[in-house]
């Protein structure tokens, strides 16, 4: 609700609020009226009926929809592509991870969740307002598109024939097939099955986080943090101090 308000007022059509919470959150209430918002007073029995999260607010915001042309035409540097993922707490999590590495944008390709799902943007904490998210697209085009506009597109999976811990150690050196400071999207699979072959074999690359105790595996979300991070950090090397972006 707060990032709403606060990243994107042009979704919202609406802000609803309980006395108590009008008081309890007054610079959301204040935030929301500053930026033009219809903030209409409404009991808590109206918050309850209206969505079981509220938490004595709530906004109604348009669906936005953006289009991988539009992502590609900002020359992005980093993308996290979720496959097939079924999992709403996954699914926020990552787009959550997505936005804190700096990445660009993510896409949700396949039979995945619906990332309007509350439990998504719930689990984004805030993030679903911050990134352009992608829907309603097949993953074999969305690797066109993305290797098309100059993007390396890497495969993450606990198979891979590739370590990511050599990809690091390997940055800045000569002769790599693949360079983790260059413009990436990654891609990442269901939680149970990981990425079918024949979506894994549309990749420059498969690569995999490696496991350096007597854990079986990460979960999705973990991994999908600890390889956007790597692109974030050689990335960040690749950029004189002047690049960076400014801090929130």
């Amino acid at each position: 609700m707060r990032e709403a308000v606060r990243w994107a007022p042009a979704r919202v059509r609406d802000v609803y609020v309980t006395e108590a919470a009008r008081n309890r959150y007054a610079e959301i209430a204040a935030g929301a009226r500053e930026a033009g918002l219809p903030v209409h007073l409404a009991s808590p029995e109206v918050l309850e009926a209206m969505s079981p999260d509220a938490q004595g607010m709530l906004a109604v915001s348009r669906v936005s929809a953006p289009d991988l042309g539009s992502v590609l035409a900002g020359s992005p540097r980093l993308v996290a592509v979720l496959s097939d993922v079924r999992d709403p707490g996954n699914a926020g999590t990552v787009i959550r991870a997505a936005d804190a590495a700096g990445a660009d944008a993510v896409v949700v390709a396949g039979a995945s969740v619906d990332v309007h799902n509350p439990k998504v943007v719930r689990s984004s904490v805030g993030s679903f307002f911050h990134l352009p998210v992608v829907t309603g697209v097949d993953l074999p085009a969305v690797v066109r598109a993305l290797r098309q506009a100059g993007l390396t597109v890497l495969a993450a999976d606990g198979a891979g024939p590739v370590d990511l811990d050599d990809l690091l150690d390997r940055e800045g050196q000569d002769g790599g097939e693949v360079s983790l400071s260059e413009p990436t999207a990654w891609v990442f699979g269901n939680e149970a099955w990981g990425l079918r072959p024949e979506d894994a074999n549309l990749a420059d690359a498969v690569v995999r986080v490696p496991i350096h105790g007597r854990a079986e595996s990460l979960n999705l979300a973990t991994a999908a943090t600890v390889c956007l991070y790597a692109s974030a950090r050689a990335q960040r090397g690749r950029r004189g101090p002047t690049d960076r972006p400014p801090s929130l």
